[in-house]
């Protein structure tokens, strides 16, 4: 029986997953007109299963030549001999192992063995073996490497794409036999390779790889073709869902990030199905069950997000940027030369929406949130002290009293802060909220910032209780236009969550003002605000 896959390449026979007809169909045809291109997105995307999939179509007219340079050690790129036998012979090991087919071309590959003895084997001889080989054979061939970053830093596996790039340059000047095409994939683009070629210099782009082409597929999943996953999902398992609403949770969620997709799924199929309030798959597949693996994947470890969190401490500049994005609201353009946002967007923290800096999905940017709202000098301060002690106060009946949150959080705020000048509330005030309100919500439900809203004046906040949502503005006081404006567009979002009751936290630097809550009614909808 097939099951939601998240380790390792989802095989069509085992696995439910989306059909990659159409993102094959780009591919392949990069590959006909013989183009040398690259395949990079953030971990988990998808690459191994896009070039499996890609191997077998291409088998029928072509040779295909698969090599992972995971599998190369590190000793492996220590010289150009070392490397030059260690490709050699995954070269003709792939080829004796998988295309016992080929029969042409059977001395050049044992020419290929004979060197492992030859301590001056190098790359030139190599290319010059390997374009013996290509030329003997009756069908074009095409070499797939995978996981090619962790050879980038290296000296050895530039000299290697030298001499990819000068025998592209040969085979349409000259006609000397090469590859058809080269497919080099994994997170790092190699034609923007930066690294020390001596300890005393600077970083430089060094890559000889501009002969690739543009590599523009998405490699997210559309929400039709997570649709298309789930029927085949719901036939095969008899469970009645609502096919369309399940898909763009999931597509909202994770904008088609492959692992997320498939993760959240795999939760609701083996977690969520059984627990307490879904007793079955048919319940479980729901939007209430669908939060409920939103709360699970936030508060898992999976090696996906240790991967994410591990760049924010290896990357400061990065670390710096992102922190700014979430909790100053500051707008930054898209800029692919700042190399903060290129490793955001090469890492999968980002992506580029309308020119603007973005985070990549709602999974990430909450998982980020609970990231830098964690460690230990955060929650050791009085706003997240007096949470904690007060949790139980706001969940009455297994349901979140939302006004009562806001009632606490004013007074508190008030008292703790009221000294503070401007400057600190406009950059803590939205954090300080976040922080008062997860240890309420933490272990049973989760929030996102809906993202259009997160400026330096404004942020909302969505949060879901036990499939009940509430919509929470976050405002900084500009005056009454601004405020009416801000309330309108807060009525908006509550039409497209079918909700009749919002709410609202604004901080008023206005010594005239009235703190506290109170409500006001917006054409057919109550705003509960609170002033702090």
């Amino acid at each position: 029986m097939k099951r939601f896959n998240t380790t390792g390449p989802c095989i069509p026979e085992r696995h439910y997953m989306v059909d990659l007809k159409e993102r094959l169909d780009q591919i392949l045809k990069l590959v006909d007109e013989g183009a040398y291109f690259t395949i990079n997105c953030a971990r988990q995307y998808g690459k191994t299963t896009t070039l499996a999939a890609l191997a077998k179509s291409l088998s029928k007219d072509k040779l295909v030549v698969s090599l992972d340079f995971q599998r190369f050690s590190q000793s492996c790129f220590a010289d150009e001999w070392s490397f030059c036998y260690a490709f050699a012979a995954a070269f003709s090991g792939e080829i004796n192992r998988f295309r016992p087919e080929v029969t042409g071309g059977r001395e050049c590959l044992e020419a290929l063995s004979k060197r492992k003895d030859d301590g001056k084997f190098n790359l030139m001889q190599m290319f010059e073996i390997l374009s013996a080989f290509i030329g003997s054979l009756d069908k074009p061939v095409v070499l797939i490497i995978d996981e090619v970053d962790g050879a980038a830093n290296n000296q050895v596996f530039l000299d290697f794409l030298a001499q990819l790039r000068n025998g592209y340059l040969d085979r349409d000047l000259k006609g000397i036999p090469a590859f058809w095409s080269v497919i080099l994939a994994g997170v790092c683009d190699v034609r923007t390779i930066r690294r020390k070629i001596r300890p005393a210099e600077d970083h430089k782009l060094n890559s000889p790889w501009n002969i690739a082409a543009d590599f523009d597929v998405n490699m997210n999943l559309s929400k039709e073709g997570i649709a298309g996953m789930l029927r085949e999902y719901e036939t095969a398992c008899g469970v009645d869902m609502d096919v369309e609403e399940m898909a763009a949770l999931l597509y909202g969620y994770t904008s088609g990030y492959p692992f997320l997709v498939s993760r959240l799924c795999k939760l609701i199929d083996e977690k969520v199905a059984g627990e307490t309030y879904f007793q079955d798959k048919k319940k479980a597949w729901t939007k209430e069950g669908f939060y409920e693996a939103v709360r699970l994947i936030l508060a898992e470890e999976n090696a996906l997000f240790d991967s994410l969190t591990g760049k924010l401490a290896d990357y400061p500049e990065l670390n710096r940027m992102l922190g700014a994005l979430l909790f100053k609201g500051e707008n930054t353009g898209y800029n692919p030369d700042n190399l903060a946002i290129r490793d955001a967007a090469m890492f999968g923290f980002v992506k580029n929406r309308q020119g603007m800096v973005a985070i990549a999905n709602r999974i990430f940017e909450t998982r980020l949130y609970n990231y830098y709202l964690s460690n230990a000098e955060i929650e050791g301060l009085d706003i997240c002290r007096l949470s904690k002690q007060e949790k139980n106060l706001f969940i009455v009946d297994g349901r979140l009293d939302m006004k009562r949150v806001l009632e606490k959080f004013a007074a508190h705020f008030n008292e703790l802060y009221q000294d503070c000048d401007e400057a600190f509330v406009e950059e803590e005030g939205r954090k300080y909220f976040l922080l008062y309100l997860r240890p309420i919500i933490n272990g049973t439900g989760n929030y996102y910032i809906e993202s259009r809203t997160r400026t330096m004046g404004r942020t909302d906040v969505i949060i879901d209780y036990r499939g009940e949502q509430f919509v929470v503005g976050l405002k900084i006081w500009r005056g009454n236009e601004y405020h009416m404006r801000g309330e309108e567009q807060l009525v908006r979002y509550l039409d497209d969550y079918h909700l009749s009751k919002g709410y609202l936290v604004s901080f008023n630097f206005n010594k005239k003002k009235q703190s506290g809550v109170h409500e006001i009614a917006v054409g057919d909808k109550v705003l509960v605000e609170a002033v702090v």
